[in-house]
Parts: C-alpha cells; structure tokens; sequence
C-alpha cells in the first residue's frame, strides 16, 4: 500500500500538498559558508544566480543556526540530531594530542544515530560525497569506515578514514599534485552525486553532498597550477571560488532535471558555520561574530529547501527557529520512518515548518556548546536561546550576556544586568545543560567501562532489554543504577545479582557496585 504523508497547504494554491512518501534528499552543506555570502541573502562578492534560484523556487529562512560554530562538531550534530557534546565532539578534529588537549573524543562513535543508518533502514540508497570530517586523517588513524554510518557509497578528502586518492596525492588537505585539483572538486562532487543518483534511479536516495569550498585557502586555477598563496584569503579570490560553486549547483539542479527528479527531490542547502575571514561582518549580513564563535555570525547561517511540487515557490520565512538537529527528525516526519530512540534526539521534528507551513514555537530551548578549552575564546562558551532571548555564560557562572534577537540580532547591547529575572531563568539553565551534556556518551565502552570492573564483576548481557545478571565472587556488595549525570535512579539493594531494567527508558546509564569501600563504575545499555 503506498501511503501518502499530508503536508502543509501550498502558500497561495488553495490545496493540500501530498508529498511522495520517499523523496531524494540532498544536503547540500557548504563549508564557511557566511550568512550572506549568497546573493539571495544580501551578498554582494558576486551574483549568485543558481544559489539564488533555489530560493526563487523554494523557501528561504532566516533563523537558521548550525549545531556549532565549527566543522567536526556542526557535522556531528546534523548527523546525529543531537548536540555534538554529549558525543564528545567538541572542536574541529585534529591530532590525538590535540583531541585530549580539548576534551575531545578522536571520532564519531559510529554507535551514535546516523542519518544515513535510519534513512537506510527505510529502504534509502545513501550516498557521501565531499568532506568527512567526523574522524580520520593526521594521526588519527583508527577512526571507523565511513559505511559504518550508514553509507553505500562515498568519496572523501584527507580528513576521513579513507581519502579518495584523486584528492590526496600527499599527506594534507590538498596538494597542486592531486589528480583533482582543489578549484575541481566541488565539480568532482558533483558529478558523484549525479552519478549516484542516476544508478539508483528506482529507489529513494539520501546523499550528503558536502564540498570543501567556500573554506579558506581560496585557491584559483590556471588549469594546472594554484594561485600565489598571498592571495588565498583576499575577498577578491572568495569571489572567484563562490561564483564556481554557483556554477556547480546550477549543475547539479540541471543534472537533477534531466534525470526526470526534480519533483523526486527535495534539496537542502546551508552552511556547516560561519566564516572565517568575515570581512568585518560583510560575510555575516553585519552580525557579530564569525566561525569559531557562539556569537550570530558563527552559528546563523543561510537556509534553502526545494522541492518542486511540495513547496511552494518564493518564499521566506523569518520567524521560525530552526537548528541543524531539526533535520534528523524533520526527514524521519517527511518519510515516514522512526526516528531512532536508542540515544534522545535534541532536534524537534521541524518538518511542516520546513515544507512551507505556519511557524510553531519552539517546545525547548536551543543550547550550544563551544571553546571551553580555546585559549583565544571570544564569546563565552555556552549559549542557549529561548525566544526571542539569547544567554551566552561560561561554565563556572563568568562572562554573562544577555540579547534579544529581536530587537539587536548583531548582539551589540548586553542587557543582563537590566533583566535580572531572565537571567536569573536562563543562566542556570545553560549551566545545568553543559554540565549534563558534556561528554554525556563520550565514553562508551572506555572510561569507566574498564578492566577493573571487569575484574571483579560480569554482566551480561550488554546491551540489555529486561534483566541484568551480575556474576561475581564478592559476598558483599550494595548494586545502584545511575543516570549519566550521577542522579540515582534504582537503589538495587545489596548482594543482588539479577536486576530488572524492563521499566527503564532506552538510553545508557552507569551501574555503580561498591564493595569495601571501593566503587566501581561500568556503562550500561538500555534497548
């Protein structure tokens, strides 16, 4: 039986909208993509017709924001619809040593929710092509296949497990010896993507097409060799590799069009964060801020969904909220598929909103989390917004700021100490989620879940759906579960060895034995 999903009116038609229960889902995620570096949204480095058409033919939204101002960890929390802390994903992602100088896991636990993985399970081919970023490259050398995300197929650059060897010609993120040079790459991407779908024609495809540009070096060809590297960050080399990115999607859309799925296919187009030079906030539409800041110009960025058919043409929507997270559950709504419930989804399903609909508030507040251990930090390492209020604090309750977005979005007037009892609602709110959030599942199966545990207690099975067994030689033990943030949920009792859990949420918990006066720690999972 095809069922049908009902979705929002067509603004201006008159009609309900019945969307195929499967489209093709392209996200298009730009790297250092400025708020507005698209014409479309007030740039003016260069006209940006085929970016722009997308907006003509789509809906555009204002109140967009990445999950974090920076690669690794804006990448985690699209991919996951969760905040890229609890995964211990912090900043972008580097050399061991500079993961444990930032708290910071050296990939992706590739047991976290994917995108991919749901949508797969849906019947989806899925597809990766561009930039990883979620683990591999410099030292970091055990990080998981890309396929184990959910991936078919997937072509990467130096930073993931496995680099396509026409980009890494050397040990770094591009070389002038690559096969594909860094100014063809988008094109290389593009012609994946195309490619892709034209194999997979007779199914639902989910592809994540996610080039390198418009990251620095902006690098400009002639045909063989780069540009002079003094010219990699002047704004007259960012017009030049903005106006080829244009091109590219031009190609794809007219790829996607003479294929026959077009009204197949509904395309996503953002940003990872903000950028980096901002050009004294002509990249971010004047707000404060850029990438590698919690301030608008590093979290806000351009939105962009099309879908013939399904969306109705030319519109902007400036009051609704939406966050990368959002999408996981949002794309779960629009095909039908269950959204995955063995870890809390942080995004909200998004999806009437996204297809055209009348804004719906928020039901929980959005958080961010980033630089706590930056030694040139700019804005204050945790963030939340709640309406139209934005806090932004640091964990130990220093630097407080407060702005409401409505009236100064460029965060130019700190009104903190004129509104006490917001602050007074907001800053520990903030506080508290950080203190939950960070590293929340960064430790699954290391950490606590070690050896000495194991040493002196066995579980099984792990994960478990309704009894835990503890085996053990100790005579005298006291057995507690407890939440991830150290709150007790089930006093056991003493000497137990078998432990009901049916009645527990899925998710993962700490087991806590202690026996003479020692306490042990082991992770749980509850399916």
């Amino acid at each position: 039986m095809n069922k049908k999903l009902v979705l929002p009116l067509l603004v201006g038609s008159g009609i309900t909208a019945f969307a195929a229960e499967k489209p093709n889902i392209i996200i298009i995620y730009v790297d250092d993509m400025g708020f507005s570096d698209p014409a479309c949204f007030g740039g003016t480095y260069t006209p940006t017709p085929n970016i722009d058409k997308l907006a003509v033919e789509g809906i555009r939204f204002s109140q967009y924001y990445s999950a974090c101002p920076i690669s690794s960890p804006s990448r985690t929390g699209i991919t996951t619809g969760m905040y890229p802390t609890r995964w211990g994903i912090t900043t972008f992602l580097q050399t061991k040593s500079g993961n444990r100088a930032n708290e910071q896991n050296d990939f992706l636990d590739n047991r976290a929710p994917s995108m991919a993985k749901v949508l797969k399970s849906n019947g989806y081919a899925t597809g990766h092509f561009g930039k990883w970023h979620m683990g591999g490259g410099r030292d970091v050398d055990n990080a998981p296949s890309i396929a184990t995300y959910g991936f078919d197929e997937f072509n990467s650059t130096w930073e993931s497990p496995e680099p396509d060897p026409v980009l890494t010609s050397t040990d770094w993120i591009w070389s002038d010896t690559d096969s594909v040079k860094r100014w063809n790459r988008t094109a290389y991407f593009v012609d994946k993507t195309l490619a892709f779908l034209s194999k997979n024609k007779e199914k639902p495809c989910f592809i994540n097409l996610w080039p390198d540009d418009v990251h620095t070096p902006w690098v400009v060809n002639d045909d063989e060799h780069s540009s002079p590297e003094a010219d990699w960050q002047k704004a007259a080399s960012l017009t030049v590799v903005l106006k080829e990115l244009d091109v590219q999607i031009g190609r794809l859309m007219q790829g996607i069009k003479d294929m026959g799925l077009d009204e197949k296919t509904l395309v996503i187009f953002s940003s990872d964060n903000g950028p980096a030079p901002a050009f004294s906030g002509k990249r971010t539409g004047s707000m404060r801020g850029q990438k590698a800041t919690l301030y608008e110009g590093g979290i806000r960025l351009p939105l962009i969904l099309r879908w013939p058919g399904h969306i109705a043409p030319n519109q902007l929507n400036s009051q609704s909220v939406i966050c990368s997270v959002d999408f996981l559950p949002s794309f779960c709504a629009i095909t039908g598929t269950p959204v995955p419930d063995n870890f809390p989804t942080d995004g909200e399903d998004r999806s009437s909103i996204l297809l055209g609909g009348p804004n719906v508030d928020r039901a929980k507040p959005l958080f961010w989390e980033f630089g706590k251990n930056k030694a040139d930090r700019v804005s204050p390492h945790i963030a939340v917004r709640e309406g139209d209020w934005k806090l932004l604090v640091n964990a130990d309750g220093t630097k407080t700021e407060l702005y409401n977005l409505k009236t100064d979005v460029k965060e130019a007037t700190n009104v903190a100490s004129g509104n006490a009892t917001i602050v007074n609602r907001m800053k520990p709110m903030a506080i508290s989620w950080f203190n939950t959030a960070f590293r929340q599942y960064a430790d699954l199966g290391t950490g606590v879940d070690n050896t000495v545990f194991d040493e002196q207690f066995r579980l099984f099975p792990n994960p478990v759906t309704d009894f835990l067994q503890i085996q053990t030689d100790n005579t005298d033990y006291q057995v507690e579960v407890l939440s991830m943030d150290g709150k007790r949920q089930l006093s056991a009792g003493r000497n137990v060895n078998k432990i009901d859990l049916s009645s527990f949420s899925k998710g993962v918990y700490l087991l806590k034995v202690e026996s003479n006066g020692i306490s042990y720690y082991k992770k749980i999972i509850k399916e």
